[in-house]
């Protein structure tokens, strides 16, 4: 059994992916990299078939039609062999020095015959072209370098997620908790980064600025423009979410998780009604009524939860002065936490 598994999702990525594919290629055999080739259209079927050729042993691709980045998610987890299984998006990378100590951990743990559920390590917002980073770390929530569960963990700070960037699972993990992500569908990385939590029995926390997230292109995903062209989609998912896990008996078991799960849904609300706000026509305002009611029927206590308990509430401010309160709130938060 290999070590770990990266899956890396491209389509029409040759002009970039080689970044993220040869910082792979130094965990050497330990390393299982499947390029899954999202029916591009460019060269990426190409290159990933040399890389591929060049490296039998370890580099695997999968040719398949479009289907989006939660279909390449989804065959890369289904031929995965590797103890551990990791995301890594085709424009990003993961700093090499960092990968080195990770494997190096892994590995001792194999020899052990010790394993987790979870490993957490850091994620870099890299604004490459403007020579600019931000490391988005979790030592004030985690121990570092100690396995621990939910209800060991401290508070999160108001900008901190758990995203997909920092996670890497125990491959097994992921396929008892049944994640299938939808086809054609942005922001699939919320429902892998939601889903599993609440099977994962054991977590260690890596102090490494592991994962480099490129910020940059105007086609991403995280860009307020395509957030507001691709709102259908954001909804779509925000939706899933919150019919995708049991809070009430997460709570049984593990308060604490519950705390952030209910924290992650609700920020996953307010950006949805913040883009439906800014959007601003008749469409939208009934999309965001729409989408209260949908949470309202179909999770009635976790609706009580965000409309009293959370920021998501706070978006839901009575006519127009009140949407024009809470599009200045986000856009002070954006400039404090600097996200997309």
């Amino acid at each position: 059994m290999k070590i770990i598994t990266f899956t890396v999702p491209c389509y029409n990525s040759a002009d970039y992916m080689a970044r993220c594919v040869d910082s792979l290629l130094t965990c050497g055999d330990d390393a299982q990299i499947i390029i899954v080739d999202d029916g591009s259209t460019d060269a990426t079927g190409t290159i990933a078939d040399a890389y591929a050729e060049a490296h039998p042993d370890i580099v695997e691709v999968i040719h398949k039609e479009n289907g989006g980045h939660g279909s390449g998610v989804n065959a890369g987890l289904a031929h995965a062999s590797g103890r551990y299984f990791k995301v890594v998006d085709s424009d990003d990378w993961l700093d090499t020095e960092c990968l080195a100590r990770l494997m190096k951990t892994l590995n001792d743990w194999e020899k052990e015959e010790h394993e987790v559920d979870l490993v957490l390590c850091n994620y870099v917002y890299d604004h490459l072209y403007e020579n600019r980073t931000k490391a988005m770390r979790y030592k004030n929530v985690f121990d570092e370098n100690k396995v621990c569960t939910w209800n060991d963990i401290k508070h999160f700070n108001p900008s901190q997620y758990l995203i997909m960037h920092a996670l890497i699972y125990r491959t097994e993990i992921l396929r008892e908790c049944g994640i299938k992500l939808p086809k054609h569908t942005f922001f699939v990385d919320n429902l892998f980064s939601y889903v599993p939590l609440p099977y994962i029995e054991s977590i260690t926390y890596l102090n490494l600025d592991l994962y480099h997230y490129f910020l940059g292109r105007d086609d991403q995903s995280v860009n307020e423009h395509m957030l507001m062209k691709r709102i259908d989609q954001q909804l779509k998912v925000t939706k899933m979410v919150t019919l995708s896990v049991d809070l009430d008996a997460v709570g049984k078991k593990y308060p604490k998780l519950a705390q952030y799960m209910v924290r992650n849904v609700s920020i996953m609300v307010l950006i949805s009604t913040i883009h439906l706000l800014l959007i601003g026509d008749d469409v939208s305002i009934a999309k965001r009524r729409e989408l209260w009611a949908f949470i309202y029927y179909t999770n009635p206590k976790l609706f009580f939860k965000l409309r009293t308990r959370t920021l998501s509430g706070m978006s839901c401010l009575p006519g127009k002065k009140g949407r024009e309160w809470t599009l200045k709130g986000y856009r002070f938060a954006k400039r404090l936490y600097e996200f997309q």
